[in-house]
């Protein structure tokens, strides 16, 4: 997806700062609407197609991210697109990340001065970044942590300080109201990006790696810090038709729901961000997804019926298989720990599915949050017995 420099920091202050006067307390939907926000993430540069997708799908979708910089840096653009989603009574929230042209920044400071004004908490907020935690375990060019730290701790530590140096800007602005809401999607390290400053992940689903998976971590994250999650459903291959079959768009939509996700969006884009991918099999699988979601509202979601596993403070494994690293830094096989640890996550998986959360043993207080907590050291204890010893 898009790519961030984060040396350019000075520039990505100026821009971001500008949405600090923005209210993004996310309201109800409207009555007989699915209580969720679903939509597309439109990450490429063409107004009138964007304009074309908003008009179909804005009767069974609600969201619209603006996925696409060429936008983004053109606040005339940035304009007409953001006026025409919320004319079709949607959500959407911006994509941006630093531009090294100060003209740039200012246009962007003037038009979102006026955001909050024009379209209220229609405008969701800032999705800031992309993927900082897979950037972080693929060891990609720009990343959070580029030195390698002492230990995992050291990591972990150093890795949501980085986040909050360059996050902490926009909280701790002078005209900052304190509702700026901070969305970006990840694979990988959901508790250390909630760490470092977001407000919102979203679990990306795609590559043909384990959707379940995701979700346990990344709900297990939310859920422990006090946070709000959803899924973005990406490609499955880094060629044409890129996205998986509608049937299959729908089915991961269903499972996203029916574990509670808040936002559910699909990525829309080429490898080159040139124009959409979405065929008529998706967009029927998302007015199938709309109108079972009317149909079948969910019940309270209550974490107290789940178990968690709880993996060692710091231990920021990938888990997308045996060769995947440790923050980027750490080969999985060199660590003792890692192949007990993969067999019980895949344990767990099979015997508890849908009510199984990960999450790490960061200060957490057994409560309960859960019916049951498993250490990766091997200390059960179920919450009931636990809490009435005590």
């Amino acid at each position: 997806m898009k790519k961030l420099c984060l040396a350019a920091i000075f520039c990505f202050l100026l821009v971001t700062s500008l949405f600090v006067i923005s209210l993004f307390l996310i309201n109800p939907l409207s009555s007989g609407s699915p209580d969720i926000f679903v939509g597309i993430d439109v990450a490429y540069d063409n107004v009138e197609e964007i304009k074309s997708l908003v008009d179909e799908v804005s009767s069974y979708t609600n969201t619209i991210v603006i996925g696409s910089n060429g936008i983004t840096y053109n606040v005339t653009k940035l304009d007409e697109v953001c006026s025409y989603v919320y004319d079709r009574g949607m959500h959407f929230m911006v994509f941006m990340h630093p531009h090294n042209e100060t003209e740039k920044c200012e246009e962007q400071r003037q038009w979102v001065e006026d955001a909050r004004t024009r379209w209220g908490a229609s405008f969701l907020g800032l999705y800031a970044y992309d993927e900082p935690g897979g950037r972080q375990l693929d060891n990609a060019e720009y990343k959070v942590l580029n030195e390698k730290p002492a230990n995992y701790s050291d990591a972990a530590e150093k890795y949501a300080l980085e986040l909050n140096n360059v996050l902490g800007y926009i909280r701790e602005s002078p005209i900052n109201s304190g509702n700026l809401t901070l969305f970006t999607s990840d694979y990988g390290l959901y508790w250390f990006d909630y760490r470092g400053g977001y407000d919102v992940l979203f679990a990306e689903f795609g590559w043909n790696h384990s959707s379940q998976l995701n979700v346990a971590l990344c709900r297990g994250a939310a859920t422990a810090q006090n946070k709000e999650w959803g899924v973005m459903i990406t490609w499955t291959y880094n060629h044409h038709p890129y996205l998986e079959s509608g049937p299959e768009l729908y089915e991961d939509m269903v499972l996203a729901y029916n574990n509670g996700a808040q936002y559910i969006l699909v990525f829309d884009t080429t490898k080159n961000y040139t124009h959409g991918i979405l065929e008529q099999e998706h967009l029927d699988a998302l007015k199938q997804f709309w109108n079972y979601a009317e149909n079948n509202p969910r019940k309270t979601d209550v974490s107290s019926e789940r178990v968690a596993y709880v993996l060692p403070y710091g231990y920021a494994y990938g888990f997308r298989g045996p060769w995947d690293k440790i923050w980027g830094f750490w080969e999985a096989e060199d660590d003792p720990l890692s192949y007990g640890i993969s067999a019980d996550v895949g344990k767990f998986l099979e015997d508890y599915d849908t009510k199984l959360d990960i999450i790490y043993d960061d200060g957490i207080v057994v409560d309960d949050t859960y019916s049951k907590y498993v250490f990766w050291n091997g200390t059960v204890i179920l919450v009931h017995s636990f809490l009435a010893e005590n």
